[in-house]
């Protein structure tokens, strides 16, 4: 019986970045303060930085700006994301504006690899992040970067794939990787921490940030020291920003957070808060707010929690009443990972404790047919999650 594997299985929804580009400016440093693992940056002669709305002027397009801006798909050459020109343009733009310089075009650079990721339906293989590292060598990232960039970047990358840890790990791709994380993690620790808040930080962007922080768990990154900071520091703009997440935040955010405690997070007082801030707003959601995804993650994160910490409050339980008439109401509509998500959270939940109310009874039994209906489309994690919670309900 497995009683600890389980769950979402290093499925999250990509959460969308297309919000209105800031303008604030934070004071900057030119480095990270962890040293030993800064990106290096390369001299080359400055060039200037397009863009509209932007602190500095355009003199003009060059070839690396117009493939930054292209349309990146699958049916395009990999190769138009790898060219050297476009990375020798952005290191010259941070070059030459120094501390004015926000980040944004780093930012772009980073959406079009999460594009082509997209198009492609699949994340960076080895042999493309392999290819693409020797390039984010001379990915500078600096104190200057506004949310937006910083935000945009790490869930980019996060999303295509750059992190991920293969096996066997070539010890190029490794460094490079820890080295960019580093800064961009001194990044966000910096605008955080400022006082007043940075006028730009966003439930958005704060939203992203954990839901890629929690994805790099999945794809095999360790909690580094830098790492555990900017949880900390994020953590009380989850509470301060609270009024404005949407579904799909609220649903992400939970996910990532009992993604991180799964993997060792401690329970600090500001992640219960920000863990019980997020519960109420499930239970004061609309019903037609949620859909299939939200429901499956929400329950299975909820279970999560509960299973890390062996204790159900009010709020947890009010939002786990609030779900449970969900999962009758859309019961035709969750794929079998749904399926076998939610009911490993509902029989994880009744390991530890919850009582088997009619409204959890009713939301197994809208979804047992469904087992029946789609048994070849089960993967084996589905499989061993089902017959787990099966055996336990």
């Amino acid at each position: 019986m497995d009683r600890s594997s389980a769950g979402i299985s290093g499925q999250y929804p990509r959460s969308d970045n297309g919000y209105n580009q800031p303008n604030g400016h934070a004071p900057s440093s030119r480095r990270g303060r962890y040293r030993h693992a800064t990106v290096r940056q390369r001299d080359s002669q400055p060039r200037s930085t397009p863009g509209c709305n932007e602190f500095h002027h355009s003199y003009g397009t060059r070839p690396s700006q117009y493939l930054l801006h292209r349309s990146v798909n699958s049916a395009q050459d990999f190769n138009v994301l790898i060219k050297q020109e476009i990375m020798d343009d952005l290191v010259s733009k941070s070059h030459r504006f120094g501390d004015r310089y926000d980040g944004r075009d780093h930012g772009l650079y980073a959406s079009s690899v999460k594009k082509y990721t997209l198009a492609a339906k699949r994340p960076l293989n080895r042999t493309e992040q392999s290819q693409l590292m020797r390039l984010l060598q001379n990915f500078t990232v600096t104190r200057s970067w506004n949310w937006r960039s910083l935000t945009t970047t790490l869930h980019s990358l996060t999303s295509a794939g750059v992190f991920t840890l293969h096996k066997p790990m070539d010890a190029r791709v490794k460094r490079t990787q820890a080295a960019l994380l580093s800064t961009l993690f001194d990044s966000i620790i910096f605008n955080c921490n400022q006082k007043p808040p940075a006028r730009d930080i966003d439930a958005q962007g704060v939203a992203n940030l954990l839901w890629a922080m929690a994805k790099m768990l999945d794809n095999g990154q360790e909690r580094t020291p830098e790492f555990n900071e900017a949880v900390v520091a994020l953590l009380p703009h989850v509470n301060a920003q609270k009024d404005q997440f949407k579904t799909q935040g609220i649903a992400n955010l939970l996910s990532a957070m009992a993604k991180l405690v799964d993997n060792g997070q401690e329970r600090t007082p500001e992640l219960n808060e920000a863990v019980a801030s997020l519960l109420s707003h499930v239970n004061a959601q609309k019903k037609d707010q949620f859909n299939t995804q939200h429901i499956a993650n929400l329950l299975w994160a909820i279970a999560k929690l509960v299973e890390n910490t062996q204790q159900q409050t009010p709020g947890l339980n009010e939002a786990v009443a609030a779900l449970l008439p969900l999962v009758n109401a859309q019961k035709d509509q969750f794929i079998p990972q749904h399926i076998a998500n939610q009911l490993w959270a509902m029989a994880k939940l009744v390991d530890n404790g919850q009582e088997q109310t009619p409204g959890l009874k009713e939301a197994v039994a809208a979804l047992l047919p469904h087992v029946n209906a789609q048994k070849d489309q089960f993967n084996a994690q589905d499989i061993a999650n089902l017959l787990w919670a099966m055996a336990e309900l």
